[in-house]
């Protein structure tokens, strides 16, 4: 047996008062198929010292890898180019994970690993009491897309993602020079296309939102990565299977377009009658939203 199997990943930024939370989750894992991949965004805090004092421990395996301050989806490349295991699992520093975390997703995972239409494991996050951060997933349910969960089955709330490593590796992300964030829908719509997820409908990541995390300060971060966002929303509406849908992204193309001052964007746009129509909402939309984000 493979003694490692899947590489949990942790993008850091000075986080160092919260990784130990997850640390001491990793230490009580019941399996120990897994190493610890930490890419240290440019952290100022003294994360890297404290790294070094569990690398000395040696408790469980840990990979620590330092880089310029390059943003989240960069370290994510990182990470994805540096995994030579299996499965890839994306786990916050601001997350702890159950002590049957590795383990179950583990024995889902031999459960369908022969089937090359299964990208990954998709299992509930929840918050630190273990209450679901969203709706239960739909019962019945085997394998499915993010794009119908979240779609059609009406699923909301948030999830934790596993994903073929070799997949990753086909899909990294694009961030515009000078800035440092993009939707990480940007990859997982792409690996959405040909590719359902495995279900596990179990709770087994908890997650504390911080007041420094993006999901507190995602306007902001939209208007810092305008350019970014304007190539997230293009691919977003160019998947949308209804009209609808690509009307709603296209407004927020349009944002996207006028935030980062972009020339010719209806012109650009994937449906550019779409992009006249959604001029004037995507103005009021900006003012509302973004203006003073």
């Amino acid at each position: 047996m493979k003694d490692k199997i899947i590489t949990v990943f942790t993008p850091t930024y000075n986080r160092a008062y919260k990784l130990p939370d997850l640390y001491n989750s990793l230490c009580e894992q019941t399996c120990s198929q897994f190493e610890w991949l930490i890419v240290d965004d440019g952290s100022t805090d003294g994360t890297e010292k404290l790294v070094n004092m569990w690398l000395k421990e040696d408790k469980i395996k840990i990979i620590y890898i330092k880089q310029e301050n390059g943003g989240k989806q960069r370290a994510h490349n990182t990470g994805v180019l540096h995994c030579d295991l299996d499965l890839f699992f994306c786990v916050d520093s601001d997350d702890i994970i159950a002590p049957e975390c590795v383990e179950k997703h583990l024995e889902r995972w031999n459960q369908v690993k022969n089937d090359e239409k299964v990208a990954g494991i998709i299992s509930l996050k929840g918050d630190l009491k273990g209450n679901p951060l969203g709706t239960p997933f739909p019962e019945g349910i085997d394998c499915i897309s993010r794009k119908v969960l979240y779609g059609k089955m009406k699923f909301k709330g948030d999830a934790s993602l596993i994903y073929r490593t070799s997949l990753l590796k086909k899909h990294l992300y694009w961030v515009a020079e000078g800035e440092k964030f993009i939707g990480e829908g940007y990859v997982f719509s792409q690996i959405d296309e040909e590719h359902e997820m495995a279900v596990l409908p179990e709770v087994l990541t908890f997650c504390e939102y911080l007041p420094d995390g993006y999901t507190k300060n995602v306007r902001k971060i939209t208007k810092d990565n305008p350019k970014s966002y304007v190539v997230l929303k293009r691919q977003t509406v160019e998947y949308a299977d209804t009209w609808k849908e690509r009307y709603i992204q296209t407004i927020l193309y349009m944002v996207g377009c006028k935030m980062s001052k972009e020339k010719n964007a209806i012109k650009k746009a994937p449906y550019p009658i779409l992009a006249m129509l959604a001029y004037f909402p995507a103005c009021l939309a900006w003012w509302l939203f973004y203006k003073n984000a």
